[in-house]
């Protein structure tokens, strides 16, 4: 039973109807004040992502943290994928009837109550125990899309069960056409909306910082380890009394017998397909049969090609900084792209989305849509399901308070003339 507290916790006003019903999450109650990441007004007293970074901070083991909020190499796209947005300044219009505001919008299929999604990130429950679905239900209380990784430590089926929200499935392609085929077809059969490829991870990024502190997947203690994980027993004592945390999808392939973190780890890295290619992606979207995103696209060309192939969307990512250093940020290149479509395309941006407002620039930049990762994440290991609706209560009201200062109080009237500055393109 969700204590007495947390039904003081906003659910967000919703401008749109909601696209599914969260259920309540179930808490022990000698446990629940610090597995809900404290008290609500601890929760409360966050007001903005960053808030959350630091709170998720004392609340993981640093490997965990680090895993979260690390990037490639010298971690200069994970930076610039935020800090590139300040190179567009708000230019508001005023003397324009603001009373009522509409955040509703239709992506991938999916009406949904803000531009705002959830982006695919893997292995939800090393950050708290609800994991994959606390944030599905987050997202289905506030109107949004979740998007579940194929490295996810909860299963389709799982997650569909979880909530009736709008949901898309992120496919890895693995060597083994097999278990691709296989996760495509339990995600139509489980009812997930929509299909997207991610095409910039054949091989794992370089990052550091969970080589300097012992990041193993799934969590191990190690040399580097040891004491940052002793350093936090309440993440330990869940941990230690949770279902073993395995990449729920694909553990019925690993042999059975082989040690957890070898198997698991070696296993998903081994077996991503570097001959990925244009056919390929054409074949899965076939396959799919509805709507298809690529993800991980950062040049007009591509986008073209994704096109031309029957995709419904492109991904503009960079994987969040984790992958390939000194790329350009998202917002740096989403209007090229959107120019280079000519309407043939959803364009969502995936990359460094901190604020409301920055989901205002993308939008007049050409985006249907934003997505975010690191964010709910953040309010995750905060707080459980709560810490993301918090952190979706936050964004919500900021995308929401920036479009009746602009003078814009619906989506469809953001257009390029809310921004000034930018290099071209």
């Amino acid at each position: 039973m969700i204590p007495d507290c947390l039904s003081t916790l906003p659910r967000g006003n919703g401008s749109g109807r909601p696209c599914g019903t969260a259920r309540p999450v179930r808490y022990d109650p000698p446990l629940r004040r610090h597995l809900t990441g404290g008290s609500v007004s601890a929760l409360q007293r966050c007001y903005n992502v960053e808030d959350f970074r630091r709170r998720a901070r004392r609340k993981l083991p640093a490997p965990l943290f680090h895993y979260i909020d690390g990037g490639a190499d010298d971690e200069r796209t994970l930076r610039a994928n935020t800090s590139a947005f300040d190179q567009y300044s708000l230019v508001p219009r005023i003397l324009r009837d603001v009373t009522h505001t509409d955040l509703r919008t239709r992506v991938l299929g999916c009406d949904v109550a803000l531009p705002l999604l959830l982006a695919p990130t893997g292995m939800s429950r090393f950050f708290h125990y609800q994991g994959e679905q606390a944030v599905a239900r987050a997202a289905a209380t506030f109107g949004t899309l979740y998007s579940l990784s194929t490295v996810s430590t909860t299963t389709i089926e799982d997650v569909a069960r979880a909530t009736s929200g709008p949901k898309l499935f992120q496919l890895y392609v693995l060597r083994d056409p097999g278990i691709n085929d296989e996760l495509i077809d339990r995600c139509k059969a489980a009812g997930f909306n929509a299909l997207c490829l991610t095409v910039d991870t054949v091989v794992q990024g370089n990052r550091e910082r969970d080589l300097r502190t012992g990041m193993t997947v799934p969590p191990a203690l190690t040399a580097q380890s040891f004491a940052s994980f002793f350093a936090r027993p309440q993440w330990c004592y869940r941990f230690l009394t949770s279902p073993r945390l395995q990449m729920a999808n694909v553990a019925h392939r690993i042999a059975e017998g082989s040690t957890q973190v070898s198997s698991l780890a070696s296993y998903i890295n081994g077996q991503f397909d570097r001959a990925l290619n244009w056919a390929a992606a054409e074949r899965i979207r076939a396959r799919w049969q509805g709507p298809f995103a690529i993800k991980g696209v950062l040049c007009a060309e591509d986008a073209r090609r994704a096109a031309d192939i029957g995709a419904t969307a492109v991904i503009v990512s960079n994987h969040g900084g984790r992958q390939l250093d000194g790329v350009p940020a998202p917002i740096e290149v989403i209007a090229e792209i959107a120019d280079a479509v000519g309407g043939r395309l959803e364009i969502i941006l995936d990359g460094g989305v901190r604020r409301g407002t920055h989901v205002l620039r993308a939008l007049a930049r050409g985006a249907t849509a934003c997505m975010m990762g690191r964010p709910y994440l953040y309010g995750l290991a905060a707080g459980g399901q709560a810490g993301v609706e918090r952190v979706l209560e936050l964004l919500r009201a900021e995308i929401e308070r920036g479009m009746i200062l602009s003078g814009r109080p619906r989506i469809a009237d953001i257009d390029a003339s809310l921004i000034r500055g930018g290099r071209v393109g």
